[in-house]
């Protein structure tokens, strides 16, 4: 079991994860959950055992030396943190790890126990794959849930994916068989730009957390860490043309199945979204 330092009672809190590994192409999944710990100013409490679920001769312990000089390892693990944020009027659990090796069902297992001791509402996966969509449109991100009320609230859809699943999705199971509510999304990443980081991919994660969380998340340099990344892709495209025309066709398959989207009205239910996140109403 982990070992939770002392804490005071959380707030209905919501419980956000990511877990590097397979669930997290360009580190964008993870990247929110450090970028939540960074601007929330979280405080870790606990972590997992990694002797019972990680292989360190595929995640490997680092050394170094700590503040004060002296040489120490580091190990591999699954940590948790929480925090208080004040645009939120509920605590938040933060975990951020690594998918295990082995014992995906123990490792769940603790990890759940962990947030019914902390008094966890809600659990909220990110996830992030590569596909087949144009780094110069908005990141799709989808998202579904295990209950009827949140795909409703959320117009979420249920899960139809048949298929290899990650940690993300054995996590998930777990919630539903223990009748805890989870919402996982998922952004989908240029694949031709795989290597991490990704932030436009991160910043479409953040902005789905502010819907569901209904509340404006500091961004810091995200914003212009994404228009960065934008503008250095488009000058690899610019110097080689079969990437070029590539991308082109990835843009105009994009722009075709968005067409219907594009009403007048589905614009200003967006930018309603948008004024709302952003307390501007």
């Amino acid at each position: 079991m982990i070992e939770l330092e002392e804490t005071h009672d959380l707030v209905d809190p919501v419980v956000i994860a990511a877990f590097e590994g397979w669930n997290d192409a360009a580190d964008a999944a993870t990247g929110v959950v450090d970028h939540l710990m960074h601007v929330w100013h979280a405080r870790v409490i606990g972590a997992l055992d990694p002797e019972d679920f990680y292989d360190f001769q595929v995640n490997r312990p680092h050394i170094g030396s700590d503040e004060n000089g002296h040489r120490r390892i580091s190990w591999p693990t699954t940590r948790i943190a929480i925090a208080s944020p004040p645009e939120l009027d509920r605590d938040v659990i933060l975990i951020r790890g690594i998918e295990p090796s082995m014992r995906w069902r123990q490792f769940c297992a603790e990890l759940l126990a962990a947030v019914d001791d902390l008094g966890g509402q809600l659990v909220v996966t990110m996830g992030a794959l590569l596909a087949d969509t144009p780094h110069t449109r908005p990141i799709p991100v989808n998202g579904t849930a295990t209950e009827p009320e949140l795909l409703d609230r959320l117009d979420l859809e249920q899960a139809s994916y048949e298929g290899p699943t990650g940690i993300v999705g054995v996590l998930q199971d777990a919630c539903s068989m223990l009748d805890i509510p989870s919402v996982s999304y998922w952004a989908a990443v240029p694949h031709y730009v795989a290597q991490p980081p990704c932030p436009k991919a991160t910043l479409a994660l953040v902005t789905q957390l502010e819907d569901l969380l209904e509340c404006s998340i500091p961004l810091g340099d995200l914003p212009e860490d994404a228009r960065a990344w934008e503008r250095g892709v488009n000058e690899l495209a610019e110097e080689d043309e079969d990437v070029a025309e590539y991308v082109r066709g990835l843009e105009e398959t994009r722009d075709t199945a968005d067409l219907p989207e594009a009403s007048g009205e589905a614009i200003a239910r967006e930018f309603e979204r948008y004024l709302k996140r952003r307390g501007q109403e």
